[in-house]
């Protein structure tokens, strides 16, 4: 009879990392849609007042609610303010306007560029290191990106004037990326994100009142829908798995999973929008599949 102790073997845990991931592209891509359709009966900036403004109250209000103490310091609130300007106020304040003359496809591929930009910088920036892996996964990307978006680009339905808008929205998110990783927020992401809303919501306040005029809101149960959606499951959901993604994998991984969008998008397009869709245009997934496991398994590999 042995009497060595026993040893306690670990339970495996659950990686809870890819439902993560999968939540967060299905919810970022939909956005796409749901804002196509609330800015066809809404002024954009009147939308995204409104949204940022509810969704930073019912997040600090529920944390109020629960009595729990301010967790950020001075320094923190503000850089999520800062955060809160150019990944809400600039980046979808000039996408959306930009959806008013370009389909919610070629919005979502523009977006989609934001892993090759982000990687670059990251490099310069933070230190992250640009492997031979993660350049082939970045160039797969963009390929598969221009497969699955090429026969739109040729229908000529898209302006120029809400392409530059689109171009515009892309350098806000990349920058409002690398801020987040460069300034590194310490404290509760949940807090964090309604201070990001709030301060959004207030600096487009004049510019809602004084661009947009109220009476070309049109009420209906499509924008009442889309509203909610982008609210609750955009703002204050898609913005919380961003940032957790941001810190556990890194800009350059996190950014990788943008490549998803243009596929999911088109298909939510299609369906909700009846937006135009080939079989041929869908190629593109696989070379986009390819060049996100090159890209999140070396950043993986390095940390």
């Amino acid at each position: 009879m042995s009497l060595a102790p026993s040893v306690a073997v670990p339970r495996p845990t659950f990686n809870w990392l890819p439902l993560l991931v999968a939540l967060f592209c299905l919810l970022w891509s939909f956005a796409f849609v749901a804002g196509k359709t609330a800015v066809t009966y809404c002024p954009p900036l009147i939308l995204l007042t409104a949204r940022f403004l509810l969704a930073g109250i019912l997040i600090l209000a529920i944390s109020a609610l629960r009595g729990e103490r301010w967790p950020l310091t001075l320094r923190d609130t503000l850089v999520f303010a800062l955060i809160g300007v150019a990944n809400n106020s600039l980046f979808l304040g000039l996408g959306y306007t930009g959806l008013q003359s370009v389909s919610a496809g070629l919005g979502g591929l523009i977006v989609s560029a934001n892993p090759v930009f982000t990687a670059v910088l990251a490099a310069l920036l933070l230190n992250e290191q640009l492997t031979w892996r993660k350049i082939a996964g970045l160039l797969l990307g963009v390929i598969g990106v221009g497969l699955i978006v090429w026969h739109r680009l040729s229908v000529g339905t898209d302006s120029a004037h809400g392409i530059l808008f689109s171009l515009a929205s892309l350098a806000s998110i990349v920058a409002g990326t690398i801020l987040f990783k460069l300034l590194a927020p310490k404290g509760s992401l949940w807090v964090g994100n309604g201070v990001q809303n709030l301060a959004a919501g207030i600096v487009l306040i004049p510019f809602a009142v004084t661009l947009a005029d109220i009476g070309d809101v049109v009420p209906n149960l499509q924008l009442l829908g889309s509203f909610a959606f982008l609210t609750l499951g955009g703002s204050v959901l898609a913005y919380i798995l961003w940032f957790h993604l941001l810190r556990v994998c890194g800009a350059t991984a996190a950014s990788a999973y943008h490549f998803l969008m243009p596929p999911l998008g088109m298909l939510f397009a299609f369906l909700v929008l009846g937006e135009h869709v080939e079989a041929r245009d869908l190629l593109g997934i696989i070379p986009v599949a390819l060049g996100i496991y090159l890209v999140t398994r070396s950043g993986r590999a390095a940390a």
